[in-house]
């Protein structure tokens, strides 16, 4: 099943600045093969729901393993029938603002 995540993985008690400990996580989702974004806030995953949230969990685990306490937040869209959500929703709002 087809599956869009937003997904924002982030380490507890590190300081002020995330970005070298999110740079990780990061690496993790990129480098699972499915198709991802990453934006300021989330990185959005999308693939089927086993190997979405496989991925998941081994981005949290990257903290966790290492004894640090990680706060998830993650949203879901799953539309049975559907492929390619990331691209088609911005694709279908964009037509929608222009008016077509």
């Amino acid at each position: 099943m087809n599956t869009l995540v937003a997904v924002c993985i982030a380490p507890s008690g590190t300081g002020d600045e995330y970005a070298p400990y999110v740079a990780e996580v990061v690496k993790i989702i990129r480098n699972s093969g499915l198709k991802c974004h990453t934006y300021s806030m989330f990185t959005e995953i999308e693939g089927e729901w086993d190997d979405v949230m496989a991925v998941v969990k081994k981005a949290t685990q990257y903290f966790t393993d290492k004894g640090i306490r990680t706060s998830v937040v993650l949203k879901a869209d799953i539309r049975p029938g559907y492929t390619n959500m990331m691209d088609g929703k911005i694709d279908r709002l964009n037509k929608a603002i222009e008016g077509k």
